[in-house]
């Protein structure tokens, strides 16, 4: 496989990923499942929308290799593939809230000039 052609791969997988955490609900699946793993119906009513939404949601999720479905008795429950994932948003997050902050800081600057 040429160089360009596994550049190509990778820009795609990653796109995937952040396709996957362009919805908010998505994220917060993420997070949820990284606690424990759960049922469609379980995960819809932890997080307060409907077992279709959930679904929806969760092929997504599932298409881009991030949560894993698995059949426990004659419940298919869905688990965090890669806890990692969870690190990284974790870093997002404080990088957003240094910004936030800087922001804020500069607006407290402008208000007391």
């Amino acid at each position: 496989m040429e160089l360009s052609n596994i550049a190509n791969e990778v820009a795609e997988l990653h796109a995937g990923i952040c396709s996957a955490l362009a919805d908010t609900r998505r994220i917060l699946i993420l997070y949820v499942l990284a606690e424990r793993r759960l049922s469609v119906s379980d995960l819809a009513q932890e997080i307060g929308i409907t077992q279709p939404a959930a679904s929806r949601h969760l092929k997504h999720l599932r298409e881009r290799d991030l949560v894993l479905p698995e059949r426990n008795g004659s419940v298919v429950e869905y688990r965090l593939t890669d806890h990692r994932l969870i690190e990284a948003l974790d870093i997002l997050r404080t990088v957003l809230y240094d910004r936030i902050t800087h922001r804020a800081s500069l607006f407290d600057i402008e208000e007391a000039s």
